[in-house]
């Protein structure tokens, strides 16, 4: 089992997750879809983490941290979009997309990690 809350990429992937809901505020009401999906994509990040994180083998782990990886992807396409459509300011966008690639980066470090200690069993 993983303690989720002490794992740092959780901390973050819910700190943007805080972000984007805010930004999403703004545009809400012209794209509730796009601002819907956004959303949906933020909080799919840190909530694999979590589910992954309870009590599952580390396949399983890796597994969610997978889609995790997917959805933190599918919300840089999101942010791109609202970006592009004009409902997201430069400083915005680039915050929120710095934050994003971060996310990605420390969770594809995490499950090569993981992946590693389940090849090391085998």
């Amino acid at each position: 089992m993983h303690p989720f809350r002490k794992l740092t990429v959780w901390r973050k992937a819910h700190e943007l997750t805080l972000l984007v809901y805010r930004a999403s505020i703004s545009f809400e009401r012209r794209h509730l879809g796009l601002a819907s999906q956004a959303r949906r994509a933020a909080h799919a990040i840190p909530a694999n983490i979590a589910e992954g994180s309870g009590p599952v083998t580390n396949p399983q782990f890796a597994q969610h941290l997978q889609i995790a990886i997917a959805s933190a992807r599918e919300l840089d396409y999101f942010l791109q979009l609202a970006f592009d459509l004009g409902e997201l300011p430069a400083s915005d966008y680039a915050k929120l997309e710095a934050r994003t690639t971060e996310v990605v980066r420390m969770l594809v470090a995490l499950r090569k990690t993981v992946v590693a200690r389940v090849r090391s069993k085998t």
